[in-house]
């Protein structure tokens, strides 16, 4: 069965999900943002979400962790708890 590790960082507003990627794509570090600015409690953990299969996480989540290029930031992603940057970290098929 396929697993993925990935991080995320999640904020009310798109526009200030943009903003984090834009500061990511600046040369931010994902790490240090999803502290500061992710209301999920992997924030604490530079938003790290460990080890996960599919249908383990909401839908839209699922679409992008297992179908996108590893070590990119994805994003804004919109779900029921508000809007993420995405970065899977690893997959396996």
């Amino acid at each position: 069965m396929a697993k993925a590790t990935a991080r995320h960082i999640l904020v009310d507003t798109e526009t200030q999900c943009q903003s984090l990627k834009d500061e990511i794509s600046g040369g931010a570090d994902f790490a240090d943002l999803a502290r500061k600015h992710s209301s999920c409690p992997s924030g604490q953990k530079g938003g790290d979400l460990g080890e996960f299969g599919p249908g383990m996480m909401v839908r839209e989540f699922d679409e992008v962790v297992f179908s996108a290029d590893i070590g990119t930031v994805q994003g804004p992603v919109k779900t029921q708890f508000g809007y993420h940057l995405l970065e899977v970290t690893s997959r396996t098929d």
